[in-house]
């Protein structure tokens, strides 16, 4: 096999006109009026053919590469390629090509790779909200960057992570019928980014309680009803709201509360579950709430289901706060940075942040239960205003 890849992006963009060798059978060919398509030769079955990859620009060098290289690799399996593009083609003509309709089988597909199979609508809202009310009647291979910049200006500084939400998840649908065999343009997302420019939108952190307050406000939630002890243990645990919307009796054995996968937002990796240590003060409060589970879950909603995200939040909105209940992570991560000696892995792990590279995580196996079993009281007592002074070191020591 000769060298691969010989073409440089510089000569791509200048070639003159004829026929270009990238290697391994694939050329670039040049034409006099000025374009350029990408032909792959090999042998199927004995006989050597031609089989057209797609032209510049919308077939980059790279996607010509893979597309040959799937191409061989169907050969290698004793298949025609091109035979069965053509029969790919006829099943195509017979698809609904709607984007609508297209960006449905996207969503479908991807449904395994999403948190509680997508159930919550998260991933395909912006679509739903902002994509499909004005493009979802037209086929996708008359979709421009111009009808991509013409539905998300309005909401491009304004509204600026929806809108970037919405763009990739338009581009995942597109490269989804490419998949299929319809002709899409797969540059228009990131001509329309270019064309739409840079947000002017600034990113603003939900607002905190500090943690020297922290004790104050834990305070006012004395009386032990499932709001009140719900947003206790968010408090305590540093877990985000959904995990502990969805705390199951089972879930907890001894002081360990392990939060299943599919609750975890995937900053540990995607497949990880979570361990959380449990102060004395948390315990209590589990147990204050033991007599309200239903279904096994310790904070079930008046109705059906559980308690929704908006329960706690509106507790601390009626107390006319600005400050909401995700902050309390920040203000535990800022206590354990400004009040104790945590290693930062450490307090990462805490809030189940990644913590290392991606060459490094695999080799990294311990979630610090037993030191973040320590912090975890410390911020127990501290919430509750007791406060002993206690360091890592210290208890190390003494055990």
């Amino acid at each position: 096999m000769g060298a691969r890849h010989r073409l440089s992006p510089a000569f791509v963009r200048s070639a003159p006109v004829g026929k270009h060798c990238d290697g391994d059978g694939l050329w670039m060919v040049k034409r006099s009026d000025g374009g350029a398509q990408w032909v792959l030769r090999l042998t199927v079955h004995g006989r050597r053919r031609e089989m057209g990859l797609g032209s510049l620009p919308n077939t980059t060098a790279k996607l010509a590469r893979e597309l040959s290289d799937a191409a061989r690799r169907s050969v290698a399996e004793g298949q025609d390629p091109i035979k069965a593009r053509a029969e790919l083609k006829r099943s195509v003509a017979r698809l609904d090509t709607k984007l609508s309709t297209l960006a449905k089988m996207a969503f479908e597909a991807r449904k395994a790779e999403l948190k509680g199979d997508g159930q919550a609508g998260r991933w395909f809202s912006p679509l739903q909200l902002y994509v499909l009310p004005k493009l979802g009647m037209l086929a996708v291979g008359e979709i421009t960057q111009r009808d991509i910049v013409g539905i998300l200006e309005p909401i491009w500084h304004t509204k600026a992570d929806t809108a970037l939400k919405a763009l990739n998840r338009l581009g995942i649908v597109l490269k989804h019928a490419a998949a299929l065999g319809l002709e899409v343009d797969l540059q228009a997302t990131a001509k329309a980014r270019a064309l739409l420019g840079k947000t002017r939108h600034k990113i603003v952190n939900v607002p905190s309680v500090p943690w020297q307050d922290v004790p104050g406000f834990y305070g006012t939630l004395s009386e032990p009803s499932i709001t009140n002890l719900a947003l206790r243990l968010l408090i305590l645990t540093g877990v985000r709201c959904g995990p502990l919307r969805f705390l199951h009796v089972d879930d907890i054995s001894g002081s360990v509360w392990t939060v299943p996968a599919e609750r975890m937002k995937g900053l540990l990796g995607k497949t990880d579950s979570f361990r959380v240590p449990l102060s004395d003060e948390a315990l209590r409060v589990v147990d204050l709430a033991r007599p309200f589970a239903r279904d096994g879950y310790l904070f079930p909603s008046m109705r059906k289901g559980v308690i929704s995200d908006a329960t706690m939040s509106r507790l601390m909105e009626r107390r006319g706060m600005a400050e909401r209940p995700h902050g309390f992570r920040a203000s535990l991560r800022t206590w354990l940075a400004e009040a104790t000696d945590a290693p930062y892995e450490v307090a990462e792990t805490v809030l189940a942040h990644t913590v290392g590279s991606a060459s490094a995580r695999p080799y990294q196996r311990t979630d610090y239960l037993d030191q973040r079993a320590v912090l975890m009281q410390n911020w127990a007592d501290h919430v509750k205003g007791t406060d002993p002074v206690r360091t890592l070191e210290g208890e190390a020591a003494r055990g």
